[in-house]
């Protein structure tokens, strides 16, 4: 069994001017508004056990995945065929650009705005993805459930911001 100390215990972090908002109560006895659980996501990650976990995680959670990139170029080809609300997008990816050069073919060209779920997010990568307002920080080693809860804040704020 893995264990982590808490200095090591996966977390996520939101920009702070992207801080979750609180939706209303439907009425009495309803449930809560839910984000849009039909969302279609994107994931952009090459590490094969990653994207298979995020993406049976996703699924289970009642998002839609258009596609495994695994490329930033294969990313902005799924993209542009599928339209999706959001990206999950890691750092490092195969080929010659990283995860912030897609996020920002995804911005500039779509309006695809990203959650990244990375190792890599130290000040330099953050300040480089920046201009591409990302939606929130995922740093691995993260769990299914952060990440199912970070989508679902991004999908409900990325209209909103």
């Amino acid at each position: 069994m893995l264990s982590f100390s808490p200095a090591h215990q996966p977390q996520f972090t939101l920009p702070p001017d992207r801080l979750p908002v609180q939706k209303p109560k439907t009425g009495e006895g309803e449930a809560a508004v839910q984000p849009d659980k039909a969302a279609h996501i994107l994931i952009v990650e090459d590490d094969y056990l990653i994207a298979m976990q995020a993406e049976s995680a996703l699924t289970d959670a009642g998002f839609s995945i258009v596609g495994v990139a695994t490329t930033a170029d294969e990313a902005l080809a799924m993209a542009k065929a599928q339209t999706p609300a959001l990206a999950v997008m890691d750092i490092r990816l195969a080929g010659n650009r990283d995860g912030v050069d897609a996020a920002g073919d995804l911005f500039r060209e779509l309006g695809v705005r990203c959650v990244f779920a990375t190792a890599h997010d130290d000040q330099h990568v953050r300040a480089r993805a920046e201009p591409f307002a990302p939606l929130a920080w995922l740093t691995k080693p993260y769990s299914m459930a952060s990440l199912v809860l970070a989508v679902r804040e991004a999908i409900s704020r990325r209209d909103l911001t």
